[in-house]
């Protein structure tokens, strides 16, 4: 599922599934941030929770279904947008977050800050790079590269950025493609 090419686009990019020995299973991407289609810096690695993407069944711990999202400035008790926490410790609430909106029947979908193997349920977690399934995802940086994606929104939109939490960034969208089994 290709970009658009207009506005503020994150492509999400599902290349494979990784599998510990413990039976815990996470897929893996490439994200990449364009404006008006064209690349910035912002990119890195994906993590999230395992297939089929479903977006049917509310509460069902899979990824979502490959497609486009709006974007949201992240309104919740652990996860927002505007006014998280200075703190870095991956206790301190709330953390950074965006939300995907238009989930068919899944709630509260965000990029968010990974730790460990998965910090997921349907979520995102930005994260650099995770070459085996042994690899843990690093708190502080997947936490920055949150933050990173909030700043070049915020200076992306200017003025039209959203000023609170629970609204729409206007021309902002997650495209998400791939399926990997």
């Amino acid at each position: 599922m290709p970009i658009s090419g207009q506005g503020w686009e994150i492509l999400i990019e599902r290349s494979h599934v990784q599998k510990r020995a413990d039976g815990k299973v996470r897929t893996v991407g490439r994200y990449q941030v364009f404006h008006d289609g064209v690349p910035t810096t912002l990119a890195g690695t994906t993590a999230e929770s395992p297939g089929p993407g479903s977006n049917a069944v509310a509460g069902n711990k899979k990824r979502i279904e490959p497609g486009r999202y709006p974007l949201f400035t992240q309104a919740g008790s652990k996860y927002v947008t505007l006014n998280y926490t200075s703190n870095a410790n991956q206790a301190a609430l709330p953390r950074p977050g965006i939300e995907l909106k238009e989930t068919g029947n899944r709630r509260e979908i965000l990029v968010h800050p990974g730790i460990g193997f998965l910090a997921s349920v349907g979520c995102i977690n930005l994260c650099t790079v995770l070459p085996d399934a042994v690899e843990p995802i690093s708190f502080p940086g997947s936490r920055a590269r949150v933050i990173a994606m909030i700043n070049d929104l915020v200076g992306f939109h200017g003025s039209r950025f959203p000023n609170a939490n629970g609204l729409r960034i206007p021309d902002g969208f997650a495209i998400i493609d791939g399926e990997p089994s």
